[in-house]
């Protein structure tokens, strides 16, 4: 059950040592922002309560594990009352990260990581293609990702 919980400048600033590194101690946290474990403690608890954080990530090195090539891939479907089961499909295959629905000129675009062009390729010829819905697609390949960051929880001007 999510509650209403307005967020003021300790839960921002709570967020951003969260950010970045969510395994940190609640008392390390709480020596930073000078306050004491409790506070961080109850206040983490009940902004998960209202829905505000929803879990903690790990990242990965994507190419230290093999994996790399990202492609993001533009989406037209023949019609978008299937959507739903495009999703329900994609959401089986490995290689698709993230999906977004969009406005323009794609339906979905779609983040997705493979070990090669050739995987990458074979991922579009016996996976995607494979969707009836699916009419068109245009891949754009990422060279060089050289912004990776989460979204700076500023205070409200």
């Amino acid at each position: 059950m999510t509650e209403k919980y307005e967020i003021d400048s300790v839960d921002r600033q709570i967020l951003n040592e969260l950010m970045q590194n969510a395994r940190a101690p609640f008392i390390e946290i709480a020596r930073k922002l000078i306050v004491s474990g409790g506070t961080i403690h109850q206040r983490v608890d009940k902004m998960k309560a209202a829905g505000i954080i929803e879990g903690s990530t790990l990242r990965l090195n994507l190419k230290k594990l093999g994996f790399d090539v990202t492609v993001f891939l533009g989406v037209h479907l023949k019609s978008t009352k299937d959507m739903p089961e495009v999703i329900e499909k994609l959401n089986t295959f490995p290689e698709v990260v993230e999906a977004h629905f969009t406005t323009g000129n794609y339906a979905l675009l779609l983040k997705i990581n493979t070990s090669s062009i050739s995987d990458y390729h074979q991922f579009l010829v016996d996976k995607l293609q494979s969707i009836e819905s699916v009419q068109a697609t245009e891949s754009f390949i990422s060279l060089d990702q050289p912004i990776s960051k989460e979204v700076a929880i500023l205070s409200p001007s």
